[in-house]
């Protein structure tokens, strides 16, 4: 057998949650290119049917569900729905979140409650409903999009961080309960990426420097630029395959150092 055999998808069926776009969009997109059919949701229609136009320019097939992720019901409708029309779920990347950036002061308890919501109580509402599919098949994939905010704090984010901080204790929590049955459930904890939602913070300003946060960022980042969506695609396709059938409960970081690295001496 080649080594590279393991890292096939093909016959999988892949759920990426949020995937109309953005980092759960070009792992999506790697899956299909590994041989895995993708399914993907998003909030609304209008998103869904913007994602299934951008699959189709790629030349991929992928069948998009308009579903909230945080209505346990419709998660689970969402669910059977797949699993009569397209299959039994192989892989799940709880991929849809959100962020407030507000000081945590000026936060309320509802904001604070909604990014919970989406970032925690989704990827568990979801797992919940793969599982079952899973425990039948005899295997499944877990893959939850964690964050350096899993580790760290940072001014303005403390919803997001503490819900990131659950969900890579969740993460630890599913594979302990479901690693006998032969699911692997980890994370991926991406660094600062470089996507049209971070764009802003990496615009040249009036006078020809760089934005403050795009040069604190870059000092602060052994390999000395922002991320890629496509440096997320290979740990995701391995986490997905059976290259990883070992490995449970680890969150794998794609930070370009940022997490080994103090910093340089002022």
């Amino acid at each position: 057998m080649n080594i590279l055999d393991n890292f096939t998808l093909k016959g999988k069926v892949a759920l990426v949650t949020g995937a109309s776009y953005g980092i759960g969009f070009a792992i999506a997109s790697a899956y299909a290119q590994a041989g895995a059919t993708v399914v993907f949701n998003d909030i609304n229609q209008d998103l869904v049917d913007k994602g299934l136009a951008s699959y189709t320019e790629l030349g991929i097939t992928a069948h998009g569900y308009a579903c909230d992720v945080t209505d346990e019901q419709a998660a689970q409708a969402l669910v059977k729905q797949i699993e009569a029309e397209v299959g039994t779920i192989d892989i799940l990347v709880n991929n849809a979140g959100i962020i407030r950036r507000v000081p945590m002061l000026d936060m309320s308890a509802e904001e604070f409650r909604k990014v919970i919501d989406v970032d925690l109580n989704a990827p568990f509402i979801v797992a919940k409903a793969v599982l079952p599919g899973m425990i039948a098949k005899g295997h499944g994939k877990i893959i939850n999009i964690c964050s350096m905010m899993s580790e760290l704090g940072r001014e303005t984010v403390s919803a997001y961080a503490a819900a990131k901080g659950g969900l890579k204790m969740l993460t630890r929590n599913i594979c302990s309960e479901y690693g006998c049955m032969n699911i692997q459930c980890n994370g991926i904890g991406p660094g600062y990426i470089a996507t049209p939602q971070t764009a802003p913070l990496r615009e040249t300003q009036p006078d020809g420097s760089r934005h403050p946060f795009d040069q604190f960022i870059v000092a602060k980042t052994p390999a000395a630029r922002w991320g890629t969506v496509e440096d997320l695609t290979g740990p995701a396709v391995f986490l997905a395959s059976d290259a990883s059938n070992f490995v449970n409960g680890q969150i794998l970081y794609v930070d370009g150092g940022i997490l080994a690295y103090i910093g340089k001496q002022p």
